[in-house]
């Protein structure tokens, strides 16, 4: 590994590289192949993965900024490597040396499949079943919606216990079991690069050595290992967009003139008073975020209740913001060379990710008044 290597400078390059394709990749929705090669090539791959096995070693906060950045540039090249960081937590804490290898060496793009048809936004009591096939294991399922499906390498898999008691188990699936099969496509209103799409499992045949964690133990997996990755890393996602929106807009009222009164549109005191409140919403997000990150370094006590309100908080305040952005930038706003559409599309894709904002509100809640969360 090398020693001279320099985070911001490989984010820039790959920033650079999401940002070139970002355009492509929503008109079309096509996976942002080239963005997750820059990735791979500039070691953002492997940025979580342990050092013991050729990783960067960095942690939540280092990741929060990468997906940040990307979020400014592609938000769909964004959602991808949070999920892939979300697995790689998983597989770091329970998974094979040479799969962890494989990440870190930036040749293994995971990603989490813990969704499922009949189970909607309630991902930790999931439907599929694993069962004994002799000396092995069979998974079945339908999950719903897998982002990087069909592109990433393994499947961060959740099921049913398969004998011990407790909601559910966690399996390592690679992604070329044989019995997995991806139906439908993603043709969708907002990251329409990020490939999600439904799987299923019929009869997918696995070692017992694929479970990752104790039987029975995948909520602990969940809500232990993955949640605070997956809370924290969107939050980072809403935030880019958000700081994109706000550039985006600021850039189009500065240039605007309003040829009748010699002014442009940022010097309207209405416009301005617009901006302001784009900036105040995106700040205060931005203080809870960093308080957030705060909590869990330092092991902070109310760490568990500041994991679950920031994504809702991050989310909501770039819904806001994009909101404000099409306002502001009125009918020229739906052109797409403005680019602030695509910010206000993106925007919406964490209020209905499980967990939902409205998921979250009722745990928040339940966490106020001092009742079990789940």
């Amino acid at each position: 590994m090398s020693t001279d290597w320099n985070l911001t400078e490989a984010l820039d390059r790959a920033a650079t590289v999401a940002e070139e394709h970002a355009i492509e990749v929503d008109r079309t929705g096509s996976f942002p192949r080239r963005s997750i090669e820059a990735l791979a090539e500039t070691g953002l791959l492997g940025l979580i993965s342990s050092t013991e096995v050729g990783g960067r070693g960095e942690g939540l906060r280092a990741a929060a900024t990468v997906i940040e950045r990307l979020a400014r540039s592609c938000a769909s090249t964004a959602m991808v490597t949070l999920m892939h960081y979300c697995g790689t937590a998983v597989v770091e804490a329970y998974g094979p040396r040479r799969v962890r290898e494989e990440i870190a060496a930036g040749r293994h793009l995971t990603t989490l499949a813990f969704s499922e048809a009949g189970s909607r936004s309630q991902f930790w009591t999931p439907l599929s079943t694993a069962t004994r096939a002799g000396e092995e294991v069979r998974l079945n399922a339908r999950k719903s919606w897998v982002t990087s499906a069909g592109e990433a390498d393994s499947y961060i898999w959740s099921s049913r216990p398969l004998e011990a008691e407790g909601l559910s188990t966690i399996w390592l699936v690679p992604a070329g079991a044989p019995g997995l099969a991806l139906t439908g496509g993603f043709d969708g209103l907002g990251m329409r690069g990020n490939a999600s799409r439904p799987i299923t499992a019929t009869e997918v045949t696995l070692p017992p050595s694929a479970m990752l964690g104790p039987d029975g133990g995948g909520l602990e997996i969940m809500m232990g290992t993955v949640l605070p990755w997956f809370q924290v890393l969107n939050a980072a996602s809403s935030l880019g967009i958000a700081e994109a929106a706000v550039a985006r807009t600021v850039a189009h009222a500065s240039a605007t003139r309003l040829e009748h009164l010699g002014q442009t549109l940022a010097d309207q005191p209405m416009t301005r008073a617009h901006l302001a409140r784009m900036r105040m919403l995106v700040d205060q997000a931005r203080g809870l975020f960093l308080d957030t990150l705060a909590a869990i370094e330092s092991q902070r006590e109310d760490a568990s209740l500041r994991v679950l309100e920031v994504k809702p908080v991050a989310s909501e305040a770039a819904v806001a913001t994009t909101d404000l952005a099409m306002r502001v930038c009125g009918g020229a706003a739906f052109r797409k060379e403005v680019g602030v559409e695509r910010n206000f599309r993106d925007a919406r894709a964490a209020t209905v990710m499980a967990p939902t904002t409205d998921a979250l509100h009722e745990f928040i809640g339940r966490a106020v008044c001092g009742l079990p969360v789940f």
